[in-house]
This record gives C-alpha cells, sequence and structure tokens, in this order.
C-alpha cells in the first residue's frame, strides 16, 4: 500500500494505492496481469508515501497509424489516439485491434489504446493530400460541392468515425469553396461530430475557424496571427501542437503563436503528426519541449496531455516526477517493495 498524489484531470489528489488480492492467477512479471487499485482520499496515517504524481496513459490527438508500426502503442505511455486521416475501413478495424502479441496468459485486452478516428482527408479535387504518394489508398475523399459534402459526412457518420477532418490547404493545390466547407460543418453537427481542419497558407487558419471548424490539427504555422486573430481563434477552437514536425524559422513562428494563443485562454492539445516523419510511437519529448518553450508547463502541460481518468484505468498507469517526459508505466514493485523487479514468468 502507498500513500499517492494523482492527477485527475482538473488538479492534484490524494488517494491510496493498493495491490488487490488475486492468488494464484496474480503473477509478478510486468507484461503479465496485475491488479492495482486507486481509491481517492488521504491514505491512513503511517502509510508509506510514493514519490512522484500518478496518471492514467496520455492522448495524442494528432496521429496517422497507417504510417507507423502498430505494435509498438502496447507498450508506449499513450493510452489513447486520435487518426486524423485514414482509410475508414481500416481504421474501424484497428479501433477494435489488440496492438500486443496474443498471449492467453497475459492481458492484452488491457494493453489496448482507445482508438478515435476521423475516417478520411476530406479535400477539395486535386487537392491535398491527394496527390502525395504518403497517403494510404481510401485516406482521402475529394468532395466536389456542398450537396457531395452532406452525403460524405453522412455515410461516415454511419461507419463510426468521432470526428470529420477537412483540409485547407491553400500552398498545396485547391481548397473546398466556403458553401462546401459550410455544408460539412453544418452536416457534422447534425451528427454531433466536431471538426477539424489541416489549415496551412496565407489566411486558412482564420478562414477554416471562421467557418466552423472548432479544432485545428496544427497549431497555425505558414504565417504570424495577430494579437486580434489569436483572440478570435482563442475564443472558437482548440489547437492541437505538432510543434516538432517543424525546426528553425517554421518552429519559432509556430511557438509565437502558441505562446500567445496561450496567454488568451486558448486551449491547447497534445498531438504529434505521428507517421510524419521519424517520429516515436510513443510519447515525443521534443514535443514536450517545444509547449514548454511555448511556456504551457506544469499542471497546464498535463492537461494538455489528457491523460485518462487514473481511478479506472486499472494497471494502465503512469508514474510522473514533473516532467512528462520522464514518465513510465507503474509496476507492482513500485507499490511493494518486496516483489522481486527481475522475476520472470512461472
Amino acid at each position: 500500500m502507498r500513500a499517492v498524489t494523482f492527477y485527475d484531470g482538473e488538479g492534484m489528489r490524494e488517494g491510496t494505492l493498493t495491490l488487490r488480492s488475486q492468488a494464484p492467477e496474480l503473477r509478478w512479471a510486468p507484461e503479465l496481469r496485475w491488479a492495482p487499485e486507486l481509491v481517492e482520499g488521504p491514505a491512513p496515517a503511517g502509510t508509506p508515501r510514493l514519490d512522484g504524481v500518478i496518471t492514467g496513459l496520455f492522448t495524442d490527438h494528432h496521429v496517422h497509424l497507417q504510417l507507423v508500426d502498430l505494435t509498438l502503442l502496447a507498450e508506449s505511455r499513450l493510452g489513447r489516439v486520435v487518426d486524423l486521416g485514414a482509410d475508414p475501413a481500416w481504421i474501424a478495424e484497428v479501433s477494435d485491434h489488440d496492438f500486443a502479441d496474443s498471449d492467453p496468459d497475459g492481458s492484452p485486452e488491457r494493453r489496448r489504446p482507445i482508438v478515435r478516428y476521423a475516417g478520411p482527408f476530406l479535400t477539395a479535387p486535386g487537392g491535398y493530400p491527394s496527390d502525395r504518394a504518403w497517403a494510404p489508398a481510401g485516406s482521402v475523399r475529394e468532395i466536389p460541392d456542398a450537396e457531395h459534402a452532406a452525403r460524405t459526412v453522412d455515410e461516415l457518420a454511419a461507419d463510426g468515425v468521432s470526428l470529420i477532418k477537412v483540409v485547407a490547404h491553400s500552398d498545396a493545390g485547391p481548397v473546398l469553396d466556403d458553401d462546401t466547407f459550410r455544408a460539412v460543418v453544418h452536416q457534422a453537427a447534425v451528427h454531433h461530430l466536431p471538426v477539424v481542419a489541416h489549415a496551412e497558407g496565407a489566411g486558412q487558419a482564420q478562414r477554416a475557424v471562421r467557418l466552423g471548424a472548432t479544432r485545428l490539427a496544427h497549431a497555425p504555422f505558414s504565417e504570424r496571427l495577430s494579437d486580434a486573430e489569436i483572440a478570435a481563434q482563442a475564443a472558437s477552437a482548440s489547437w492541437i501542437s505538432t510543434l516538432a514536425i517543424h525546426d528553425g524559422d517554421t518552429l519559432a513562428l509556430a511557438i509565437d503563436n502558441v505562446r500567445r494563443f496561450i496567454a488568451a485562454g486558448g486551449e491547447i492539445l497534445y498531438g504529434t503528426d505521428m507517421g510524419n516523419g521519424d517520429a516515436p510511437v510513443d510519447l515525443r519529448e521534443t514535443e514536450i519541449e517545444a509547449l514548454r518553450a511555448a511556456g504551457l508547463d506544469g499542471l497546464d502541460l498535463l492537461a494538455s496531455l489528457s491523460p485518462a481518468d487514473p481511478l479506472a484505468s486499472g494497471p494502465l498507469l503512469l508514474l510522473l516526477d514533473g516532467d512528462p517526459n520522464r514518465a513510465r508505466r507503474l509496476t507492482p514493485a513500485d507499490i511493494d517493495t518486496d516483489i522481486p523487479t527481475d522475476i520472470t514468468e512461472p
């Protein structure tokens, strides 16, 4: 038993962490079943304290699972991912997929990240990324008009998407006209689905939010937004960070926009554009560092990572010492120091 501090999504709370007895089934190999229990409230007097903070696994709000090795998610510090561009049939199957190797003696169901997904990029005919070799078959839908937009959103809603992804990338080709963009937003609202926009090119971030997108897939990096534009964005939309995909002047520009967006009260969500370049299938340390450079730290940084509720996360818990980059999976030995850390499966 250990007295612990845990983060519940809003603030720090006190609790008690114990191991429930499941003998003889319970084994201590870290990759196998074990049963921690976190209870809110002060621990009994004299209970030894576990140094650090307990959270649920983190969320990456911008990934492309068709472009990475899915099996690496099983041991990552990510418990939830949001896929923003994939073939809808493929990603629907993946959302029910077990990312750990099947093991009848293990607990693969507890290692399966929650996958939320948008399905395909919705773009103008010939628009980005329809001409990109990296875009998997089925991951792009070209939308010629408002009628087609509404019909497509209806189909995606029936397919079980959690949100809709729209492309407004004027530097790489044609973009949806205003009527078609609004039709996507309107029909998404009918199905209670948020709209996230890839906005790139001069004026596209402002345009996407003005037309109804409530989330930007990337913190704006094409231009420095004015303070008035930042204030309007902060009141209307959240930004997914994806800062670490940039470097040099583009990174500095994006960090400047994010710093002022945070100061204006805007919501930043941690996201990496996983699958874009050489990024880990895990927490991306350079993304955390860039967010800190933009002024996001402490509880605000932790909130951007959207940890799962640790009171309902079973063994999927993280232990961190104040720096998310040093977070690691909790093990039984953290709770009971008499448990050998090198024990193997019988």
